[in-house]
């Protein structure tokens, strides 16, 4: 009886996160699509595109920089944070730059956002292939979130941020970084609290339902720079007081891939 609400409960929190196979695993980007502009699908319900030149009034509406006349498009049904940082991977690995990031209350539902993510280049192929980066990468981003049917965590790190963190986060570029968010929102004021006290780090940002530009989603969330080994620390600490809350309130919260920090 106790497998069987084990296999039920993991089941309902990864359609919830997305991409469940029948098997109840985590599905890889398979999706399948003949249009031209279709790049490919991943964790998240997340799906990419590319446009190589951009209608000229849809351009100017966007206010994408003129020199970018094609973008790269990554949006999703579940997830900012690990989109946000599989671009900001994609950013380096390419000659691109993400152009915009929009959140949307969105998640399925959930308590948390959905995304918009914009690369623009000069080139198609390297606006292609920063969505084909960060689409890849996701598998790994969405590593350290951790849900169930009454929240969700989320922990992300890098130790050397790039310019899709800076500009959506705030993020020191080619400072390690990190972020840490709770769902319900007081899991997330806990987690901050614990994460602050436990490591020699800075603060660069809190956000909350109706402060920071959360789209009065029900997280709370910090983010932090410092020395690599104490931002990882922080999220150490964080980690493990949140899923103790989280898992008090509403059971199991695995995670959704292989955690990665």
């Amino acid at each position: 009886m106790k497998d069987d609400l084990m296999n039920k409960l993991m089941e309902e929190v990864m359609k919830k996160m997305g991409e469940v196979e029948e098997t109840g695993t985590v599905a890889a980007a398979t999706g399948k699509s003949s249009l031209t502009e279709f790049v490919g699908t991943a964790v998240g319900n997340t799906i990419g595109f590319v446009i190589a030149n951009v209608d000229r009034t849809l351009h100017e509406a966007m206010k994408i920089d003129p020199k970018y006349r094609s973008i790269g498009i990554l949006s999703a049904r579940t997830g900012a944070g690990p989109q946000i940082f599989a671009a900001d991977e994609a950013v380096k690995a390419t000659n691109c730059e993400v152009v915009s990031c929009e959140l949307a209350r969105d998640t399925e539902g959930g308590a948390g956002h959905g995304s918009l993510i914009i690369f623009g280049a000069e080139d198609v192929s390297d606006a292609k292939r920063a969505v084909e980066v960060a689409l890849n990468d996701l598998n790994r981003t969405f590593g350290d979130v951790y849900a169930n049917a009454s929240g969700h965590l989320e922990f992300q790190y890098t130790a050397r941020a790039s310019f899709a963190c800076n500009m959506t986060l705030g993020a020191p570029i080619g400072k390690a970084f990190g972020i840490i968010v709770g769902a319900p929102a007081g899991i997330g004021v806990l987690m901050a609290d614990t994460a602050l006290k436990s490591a020699n780090v800075e603060l660069v940002g809190y956000a909350s339902p109706d402060n920071g530009g959360t789209k009065y989603s029900n997280e709370s969330m910090i983010f932090i720079t410092g020395d690599a080994g104490a931002v990882r620390q922080a999220v150490y600490a964080a980690r493990e007081v949140g899923k103790q809350a989280l898992e008090a309130l509403g059971g199991p919260c695995p995670p959704v891939t292989t955690p990665y920090i």
